[in-house]
C-alpha cells in the first residue's frame, strides 16, 4: 500500500452535499441531516482494511464520543472500489463500525462522486466544517502513524475543533493526512 497524502482542499470551501446510505442503519443521510444544528461537522474518509485507519480508529472513536457531546457532528465515508477491495464492501463496513464502536454514520460512496467532490485522496482524510459548512480544517488527526511510536492523541483535529467551539480562528498552518490511497475504480 503506497503512502498517499491528502490534497488539502482550499480553506473556506463550502462542504459538498451528499446523499449516501449508512451501512449500519440502512438509512440514507444527507450532509444537511448530519450537520443540522451543529457547531461543526467532521467528514472523514475511512475504509476497513487500511492500516493507517486501523491505527487511528481508537482515537476517532474517543473524539466522536467526546465532541459529539459538545455539538459536533461526525460522519465516516468509504469510497473504495469494492470489486477489487472486497474487504471494504458495505456488509463488512457494518461489521467494522460495530466492532470498532463508531457512534456516527458510516456511509458508502459507491459512485465515488463524493470522494471526488471533496478531493479526498487517502484514508484517513479529515475535514472540519464550521456551523455554516465552510471548511476550516483539513488534514491529519495527529502525527502518529503505524510504527512511528508517537502517541495517538488527535491533537491536530482536537485543536481545530476546540477553536471552532470557542469561536476562535482555526490555525491556518495545517498538515496533510496520510495513509492508503483511495481505491479508485478503473
Amino acid at each position: 500500500m503506497a503512502f498517499t497524502e491528502s490534497t488539502m482542499l482550499p480553506l473556506g470551501t463550502k462542504a459538498p452535499d451528499f446523499n449516501l446510505p449508512d451501512t449500519v442503519s440502512g438509512k440514507n443521510y444527507t450532509l444537511k441531516e448530519i450537520a443540522e444544528g451543529k457547531k461543526a461537522t467532521v467528514v472523514m474518509f475511512l475504509c476497513n482494511h487500511c492500516p493507517y485507519v486501523v491505527h487511528v480508529n481508537p482515537e476517532i472513536v474517543r473524539l466522536a464520543n467526546e465532541y459529539s457531546q459538545k455539538g459536533v457532528a461526525f460522519v465516516g465515508i468509504s469510497s473504495n472500489d469494492v470489486e477489487n477491495y472486497p474487504d471494504d464492501a458495505p456488509d463488512k463496513m457494518k461489521v467494522v463500525a460495530e466492532q470498532v464502536g463508531y457512534s456516527f454514520p458510516y456511509l458508502y460512496d459507491e459512485t465515488q462522486e463524493v470522494a471526488r467532490a471533496y478531493d479526498a485522496a487517502c484514508t484517513p482524510d479529515f475535514y472540519v466544517f464550521d456551523g455554516e459548512l465552510k471548511l476550516v480544517y483539513r488534514g491529519r488527526l495527529d502525527d502518529s502513524r503505524p510504527g512511528n511510536d508517537k502517541p495517538l492523541t488527535g491533537k491536530d483535529l482536537r485543536a481545530a475543533l476546540d477553536a471552532v467551539l470557542e469561536g476562535r480562528e482555526v490555525n491556518p498552518v495545517q498538515y496533510p493526512s496520510g495513509g492508503c490511497n483511495i481505491k479508485w475504480k478503473k
